[in-house]
């Protein structure tokens, strides 16, 4: 019988468009991956509409569900917890009693974390104290983590502007804890402003993938990037096959969303994308 990949996955969530939960769920599982979803938030949308309603759950609310699922007996099926933006420093503390438990029940567990901070251009967007949380706490409990470029910046103190300091710095997260370093978009000195880099590293080695730079913006992109990695990581246990993979499917989503005009991910009508993208990308190894 065939052992089926289970993650759970704790991240805010809207019920109007793809970001959170909402952007991670649906994709692992077309991946035939076990998504067991908890809620850090349920609000309409995204806050980018400048306008929003729902409710941002408490951290106690997080731990009941957790305990529930606990109480079921089957922690120990899970391969892996995945977590994005957070919401409150209570939160991510419950979020690393979660993983702490379900690694506590499943040694070979592993905890990937979305760092979501903020961006280029955007700055910060959490509320203050997340930032620091998050270096500080929550990057040195995780095997793998997947900063943008800002992020990066801001967890090591380091500028990123060449591909050498942006892989310095991908080596220096990495000697603060995480196995796996993904960085998810980055525009760099003096290389072709019409791409995107994605940086990989880990102790095997370092890879690059350039996809093509769509202009417009997406929301929930970096959240489905992250699910997307860490499914192909823990089906091959190689960072630059899961680079390219998630590369492609993410790219031919985002590509078929800006063809569509659609304000939202179009994850439903793109979903094919996800398994057999029609763009597909090297990994270059460093």
């Amino acid at each position: 019988m065939c052992v089926v990949t289970t993650i759970l996955s704790i991240q805010s969530s809207v019920a109007y468009g793809h970001v959170g939960n909402s952007a991670a769920t649906f994709p692992l599982m077309r991946l035939g991956v076990e998504v067991w979803p908890v809620l850090t938030v349920h609000f309409s949308n995204h806050t980018g509409y400048g306008a929003w309603r729902g409710p941002l759950l408490a951290a106690t609310d997080v731990a009941e569900v957790i305990q529930g699922v606990d109480e079921r007996g089957v922690l120990d099926r899970v391969d892996a917890v995945l977590s994005g933006y957070q919401g409150a420093e209570a939160v991510g503390a419950e979020i690393l009693k979660a993983v702490a438990l379900v690694k506590e029940r499943n040694p070979e567990a592993i905890y990937c974390c979305d760092p979501v901070m903020g961006d280029v251009g955007r700055g910060f967007y959490v509320r203050p104290g997340i930032p620091e949380f998050m270096r500080d706490q929550v990057v040195p409990a995780a095997q793998i983590v997947t900063p943008n470029q800002f992020e990066l910046e801001f967890l090591t103190g380091r500028s990123t502007a060449t591909l050498d300091e942006l892989l310095e710095a991908a080596h220096a997260l990495r000697a603060a804890g995480p196995e796996v370093v993904l960085v998810t978009s980055a525009i760099l000195a003096g290389e072709d402003t019409a791409t995107v880099l994605m940086l990989a590293v880990s102790r095997a080695g370092a890879w690059t993938v350039r996809t093509p730079l769509l202009d417009r913006t997406f929301t929930g992109s970096g959240d489905i990037t992250a699910a997307l990695f860490l499914a192909h990581y823990l089906d091959t246990r190689d960072p630059g096959v899961a680079l390219a993979r998630t590369a492609g499917a993410v790219y031919s989503v985002l590509k078929a969303t800006t063809d569509s005009g659609s304000p939202e991910l179009a994850l439903v009508a793109a979903q094919d994308e996800l398994v057999n993208p029609r763009h597909t990308f090297e990994a270059v190894s460093l």
